[in-house]
């Protein structure tokens, strides 16, 4: 196995570590096993993820002296509403699991959100492991503690900040994902320049192709320096009443367009939130708030890697302006009825701002809803 870098992030005693690298799949029992749980391990994942490494997680449990059960979902996120947290629970109740028990999730965002709500819930909370299988759930859902379920009034409006013991990010999983995947998690992955370090995205400007192409070591590094990024985050500011909003740039837009497009397959999270963090710098540029460039700077090399920059690959159906302002309103980040957006004074110095005129907004979406 090549070096495995590890993060710590600190929440008291809350803390865990975040270990990157390849082969971490084989090694999980014994990682897994050293957390001291002694019931049987219930390991949920999806279909698609199961027929590619859940017998690499059960094995290696075994070989650490751990039993463990599996739970398989059905792909999709459509799985992350009530509907499937209720089949989830009542899954693993049949398993008639202890306080002590430890639930690991094994896949991407969806099954990580909803395996760490379902811990949260279950028996008033357990324990519960990341194994995020994609690039996206690498950088991003599986570190800090946010989990939840969609519903018809936006996505993960339904959840709580639940953290989990350990996070195991085996990089040497990517290589199974189709392109597109990769492309969404590399969303989130140039999300973290463009808020606050100048210097990484400029080094993904060079790098970014070899990071999608599957260089191993440029891979490994993003995936650490991500989640360094967002650990020194959520250290700091774990329930989000503040800076931790800061994660959120491009998510205000991106999850009115998912919402719009009813979560399905012709936008996935990471599409939306690229398209998002365009709009965020667009929007910033039309109020005078950062220099043009720095707008078209980001489009550029987001286009440059593949991922989408505009409204041109929605149906139309999904191009209303004001059904987009709609969605923003039922956003997690509203206060006292006012829609919160991340924006930028350039790349890397995003900010919150809370009194934006939605005409402004709405009409920047009519602009890129002629464009389209």
């Amino acid at each position: 196995m090549s070096e495995t870098g590890t993060i710590s992030l600190d929440l008291g005693p809350r803390s865990y570590d975040i270990c990157v690298g390849e082969g971490l799949l084989a090694e999980s029992g014994r990682r897994i096993a050293a957390l001291g749980h002694r019931a049987p391990a219930i390991v949920v994942t999806d279909e698609t993820v199961a027929g590619l490494h859940l017998d690499t997680v059960t094995r290696s449990l075994e070989a650490a002296g751990m039993a463990s059960r599996g739970i398989v979902l059905p792909p999709g996120e459509g799985t992350k509403d009530f509907n499937g947290l209720i089949r989830l629970t009542d899954a693993i109740l049949d398993l008639a699991p202890e306080r002590r028990s430890l639930l690991v999730a094994l896949g991407g965002g969806v099954i990580g959100d909803i395996v760490g709500f379902a811990a949260s819930a279950v028996l008033r909370g357990i324990d519960f492991v990341q194994i995020p299988t994609t690039l996206l759930a690498q950088v991003d859902s599986s570190v800090g503690g946010k989990t939840g379920i969609n519903t018809r009034h936006g996505k993960n409006l339904i959840g709580a900040f639940y953290q989990p013991k350990l996070v195991l990010a085996d990089t040497g999983v990517l290589d199974t994902l189709p392109r597109r995947e990769l492309l969404a998690g590399y969303a989130e992955i140039a999300k973290y320049g463009l808020i606050d370090d100048p210097a990484f995205f400029a080094w993904l400007e060079e790098n970014g192709q070899a990071v999608i192409a599957g260089d191993a070591a440029a891979r490994r590094r993003a995936v650490v320096t991500s989640c360094r990024a967002k650990a020194e985050i959520v250290a700091g500011d774990e329930r989000e009443t503040g800076r931790r909003a800061l994660l959120n740039f491009g998510h205000t837009f991106g999850h009115a367009l998912e919402a719009e497009t009813g979560f399905g397959p012709d936008l996935l999270h990471g599409e939306a939130v690229a398209i998002g963090m365009v709009m965020a710098f667009n929007l910033s540029a039309r109020l005078g708030l950062c220099a043009a460039e720095d707008a078209a700077r980001a489009r550029r090399h987001l286009a440059a890697v593949g991922l989408p920059t505009g409204l041109d690959r929605l149906p139309r159906s999904a191009i209303d302006p004001r059904a987009l302002v709609s969605h923003m309103h039922q956003d997690k980040k509203v206060r006292d009825g006012r829609v919160t957006f991340i924006l930028a004074r350039g790349i890397g110095k995003a900010f919150i701002a809370e009194n934006i005129d939605l005409g402004d907004v709405e009409a920047l979406l009519q602009d890129a809803a002629a464009a389209a």
